[in-house]
């Protein structure tokens, strides 16, 4: 957000997968055995290494939607139908939503300015709204290196370092959706290396990993923590060789009705999974 963005000192490479209800490494909790009819989602609670909320949905249950007009798609939302007023809420994504739809649970995606315009790369359906940006600069979108969270049209989900992503629609990547922000949290299995152990600056924070299943993890922290501690929970609990943080402090926003989560913020670019009723 932009008090983010100005006010911090500080300003991603995941090929999306979502999550099942099956035992994996991206869980944080449950040595269950699979249950075959579960859902490919599940949003719970946890209270180590600190109180977080997380939502994860399984890779194949995206990629099934783009490809065979599967039951769930991950989306990016923005604005209304008018295209010129941004959407804000979470309540206001779901105004927009038909009858035939539900939102099964979103976050903020991203940093924003003084309009809620996004401040990173954009996409939304096939169509640019946002260069990508490469500038250098202050607050915590700029804490190089940080990172594009996108998926194609078949449902192939990633978090890219942005100089990558640079490369990589050089050669002619056309993403589906994307969402630019910083910094990334965990990049090819390594924190940040800006980074500090021993830091004492702690906020509420949230943001996406991917797991090495493939599956996606959206974490929001209930509770104030550093930057490191944020990123050792995506690499070393939630086993994500990439993660990127999108927003942080009063700019965290979280959507989960399961778990009884209903953020009333106003915020920029959305990031959400939609279930086909």
């Amino acid at each position: 957000m932009l008090r983010s963005f100005f006010t911090f000192p500080y300003l991603t490479v995941l090929t999306l997968g979502v999550f099942g209800l099956s035992v994996s490494a991206c869980q944080p909790s449950s040595t269950d055995a699979p249950d075959i009819d579960a859902e490919p989602w599940s949003c719970e609670e946890a209270s180590a290494p600190f109180t977080y909320s997380v939502c994860h949905i399984s890779a194949d249950a995206v990629a099934d939607t783009n490809v065979n007009n599967g039951n769930y798609a991950l989306q990016l939302f923005w604005q209304k139908t008018d295209n010129k007023t941004p959407l804000l809420t979470f309540k206001h994504v779901l105004d927009t939503l038909p009858a035939s739809k539900n939102l099964i649970f979103a976050m903020n995606a991203g940093m924003y300015n003084e309009v809620y315009a996004p401040i990173g790369y954009t996409v939304i359906k096939g169509k640019e709204i946002r260069a990508l940006n490469t500038n250098k600069g202050g607050g915590n979108f700029h804490l190089l290196p940080n990172g594009v969270m996108w998926w194609d049209k078949a449902g192939s989900v990633h978090i890219t370092e942005s100089r990558d992503m640079q490369r990589q629609l050089a050669k002619g990547t056309k993403p589906w959706f994307a969402t630019q922000s910083g910094p990334m949290l965990v990049i090819n299995n390594k924190i940040h290396p800006q980074f500090n152990k021993n830091g004492t600056s702690t906020k509420f924070r949230n943001g996406a990993g991917v797991c090495e299943d493939g599956s996606i993890q959206f974490v929001n922290s209930n509770e104030p923590v550093t930057f490191y501690q944020f990123a050792a929970l995506f690499k070393d609990k939630l086993k994500c060789p990439n993660a990127l943080f999108f927003d942080g402090g009063i700019a965290s926003a979280f959507y989960a009705p399961s778990i009884d989560k209903h953020d009333k913020k106003d915020m920029g670019v959305i990031i959400g999974v939609v279930k086909r009723q």
